[in-house]
This record gives C-alpha cells, structure tokens and sequence, in this order.
C-alpha cells in the first residue's frame, strides 16, 4: 500500500500485522500497477533502495538488496548436493535465483516454473540486470501452475528444487504443503536437495517455520536444515531458507569448491555458509525436531 504523508513525500508501507510492526520506503515514482489473473503487481522508483516490486502490497525485491536473497537461495543448496545437474524453481519468476544458479558451470538444465508471467515480463523491464540470462540454453521458463508441473515429474529427475514462492497465501500456499513436499520428493533423485524461502524465525517460527518443517518430514525428508541471512525489504529485517533432503547430509558443503568458485558474488561465501547454519539459542529451542 502507498501513503501520503503530505504533498510532497509519498511512502510505500507495509504493514506485519502479525508482528505489528510496518516496513516504509520513501516513494519518488509509482512505475506500474497491473493487476493479473493471479495477483496485483506494482513497481516503484524508491529514493535509497533503487525500484521495488511489490505483490498484493507485500514487498518481493529491491534493486539495493535482492543480491541477498538470490544469493542464499541458490548457492547453499548447490554447494551442498554433491553432483548437481539438473535444477528447477518453484516461482522465482523475478529470474534473480536463476541467474544465480545459472552461474554454476556444471548445472546442465534449469527449469523455472512461475504461475504468473507478467511477473517476469515486469522484471525485464524494470530489472533487466536479474534477467540478463534468461535467454541461455542451460534455462526453460514454463509460466505454469507450480504444483501441477511437480506433481507430473518423473520419479528421481530432479537433483535440485527450489521454491522461490510468496508467503504462504493466495497462489503460493499449496507449495508450503504435505501433498506438494511428497511430489517434490519423488521427482527427486536419492541425494536430491530441497531449498524453501521460510520466512522471519523471529516472527514465523511457530505459525511457519515449523508447520514446514512438519510437512517436510512428514513427506520422508529425514534432513532438514534453516539457513540465516539478513533481508532488510522483509518483515524484521532476518530471513531463512530451509534445506530439505531424505537422504543428503544438510550441515556440511563441498567447503573447497565453495571457496574456489569460479564466479563472483556479492554475499555469499564459504564463511557466510558456515555462518548460516549456526542457530540462535532461542531458534535451537523453539524447532521441532
């Protein structure tokens, strides 16, 4: 939602109600508003945090701090599985995750799945350098339904799934589901990785974080992994991914062709993935094992 507090100084606002507070971005142009069989898109120019999309009025990216969830949503998990091949993304539709998983030579196949293509199409126009890739031979874009495409995927195709999604309302929250883990599951193959955005573990611990948590384990996903990182655009500032995998230990990477990478990244790196898998004392406490 935008306010006006006088004039001359227009805020984007978006209120967490559930931890009633609210995250304020001071607006200098309303770029688009689209609304889509599935959601309602808006671009804004910010004053400090370069543009802005928002869904449904929750914020999903800035041009000053996306780098951070892009980062942690693709090269943990990657690092993590042994051999990877062949990924998909669940949503992810902004193409940030994408590009960073394309970044990684020995990925043969990527295939992102998102629900609504006018969020890709926005992304081009507003943050071409996130979609700078989209055209290489290693990415297929499918603009689909998510849980359909999982639920049609050959048993033990898939080394790497991530879920890029919204928070779990409206089109995303089937993917944050028991049936949804089961069909992940089974595309994947022995040693296969799951990746999930979990959302705020100072806010959504118990109302998020472990109800995933739950329906991983419930789907045969023996190892199960948070990962921290800050997030300044998200409610509370501190996000997490969950790794997920039936067989795959989650709390040790391939650490020396993390620290060799042949490729260059604004966040993450070895230190920063040993770092995300420390847990607070109150985190340690609060999951469900």
């Amino acid at each position: 939602m935008t306010m006006k507090l006088d004039s001359k100084t227009p805020w984007f606002i978006e209120l967490c109600s559930e931890a009633g507070t609210a995250l304020s971005y001071r607006v200098t142009e309303h770029l688009a508003h689209e609304k889509t069989p599935y959601q309602t898109i808006d671009i804004y120019e910010t004053e400090s945090f370069g543009r802005l999309m928002a869904i449904d009025g929750f914020i999903m990216l800035t041009s000053r701090d996306n780098f951070l969830y892009h980062d942690m949503m693709s090269h943990p998990v990657l690092f993590t599985h042994p051999n990877p091949k062949n990924v998909a993304i669940i949503g992810g539709g902004d193409c940030g995750t994408l590009q960073q998983v394309l970044q990684h030579k020995n990925i043969e196949q990527v295939t992102q799945i998102e629900i609504d293509e006018q969020v890709t199409e926005l992304s081009k126009k507003y943050f071409p350098e996130l979609t700078a890739d989209n055209n290489s031979p290693r990415a297929t874009l499918l603009f689909d339904d998510g849980l359909a495409w999982m639920k049609s995927q050959p048993e033990n195709s898939l080394d790497v799934i991530i879920v890029d999604s919204t928070d779990p309302i409206g089109p995303a929250e089937g993917l944050f589901g028991p049936a949804f883990f089961a069909d992940c599951k089974k595309a994947l193959k022995p040693d296969g990785i799951l990746v999930q955005q979990s959302e705020s573990p100072i806010i959504h611990l118990n109302s998020i974080i472990n109800p995933l948590h739950e329906a991983m384990r419930s789907s045969g996903f023996n190892n199960i992994q948070l990962l921290n990182f800050p997030q300044p655009c998200y409610p509370s500032g501190w996000w997490s991914a969950t790794m997920a995998s039936p067989a795959t230990p989650l709390n040790s990477f391939r650490e020396n062709d993390s620290k060799n990478k042949s490729f260059a990244t604004r966040y993450y790196n070895s230190s920063i993935h040993k770092a995300a898998l420390a847990m607070p004392e109150f985190v340690k406490q609060g999951l469900k094992t």
